[in-house]
């Protein structure tokens, strides 16, 4: 029986570009698969944790991030929490701007899977083409049928393969690109939902003139009242 590496050996020269470009998809898949593995088992939890001490006390939330910062969803609250007395604009655009920043490392291995989805058939057309030329000159060069006959069988059973296996890596490829690029759009969701969080308690604080000292703002009525007695 055959061995799979016979089996694509008989593919031709246009196999070896087709393999490394499979090599190299599966290293992309396997690093974003990790990245995203890490990010979703411990980025909700940090995130909670710190608008929790946000709530109460902005610089305790800013020392809790300061602990973590290399967890996206941390470096991207960190970029509001370490502004000096922002206004609420100032938040909204640190965030945005982080945010971008976050949205572009978690998209890094999709450009390279958008180029082997696109070229893998490419290249898979490619060795058709090939293939066929050297059936041609099988059929018009040869004069023993015997050869002719298997040498023209080489040649399209090289054509076969090459198209084949260019199909299959391109549709390998557009699974882990849909799969990481559906993962990126709940992320998208998921800051944006947390940074508004945080604008609206940097709001609370600053319409209320909270401290770093007390949990609630003091009342006009409470403060008259200490003052006069």
């Amino acid at each position: 029986m055959i061995s799979l590496y016979e089996f694509l050996a008989k593919g031709g020269i246009i196999m070896i570009p087709l393999g490394v470009l499979s090599l190299l998809t599966v290293a992309i898949a396997l690093n974003q698969a990790m990245f995203w593995t890490v990010l979703l088992l411990r980025g909700k939890r940090y995130s909670r944790k710190i608008l929790a001490e946000a709530r109460h006390d902005l610089s305790s939330a800013r020392q809790l991030a300061n602990a973590c910062p290399r967890r996206p969803i941390v470096r991207f609250l960190l970029a509001a929490l370490n502004l000096s007395d922002p206004s609420p604009e100032s938040v909204r655009l640190a965030l945005e701007d982080a945010g971008m920043q976050e949205f572009l490392r978690m998209s890094q291995g999709n450009r390279f899977l958008e180029t082997v989805i696109a070229s893998a058939p490419l290249l898979g057309l490619l060795g058709t083409v090939t293939g066929l030329i050297n059936t041609f000159f099988a059929l018009n060069l040869q004069s023993d049928s015997a050869t002719q006959a298997a040498n023209a069988a080489a040649g399209i059973g090289e054509a076969l393969i090459t198209t084949a296996a260019g199909m299959v890596l391109a549709l390998i490829a557009l699974g882990f690109f849909q799969l990481f690029v559906g993962l990126q759009a709940a992320q998208v969701a998921y800051f944006s939902n947390v940074g508004n969080q945080l604008e609206l308690i940097y709001r609370q604080h600053r319409d209320h003139s909270w401290t770093n000292e007390t949990d609630l703002p003091l009342s006009s009525g409470v403060y008259e009242t200490a003052v006069s007695s």
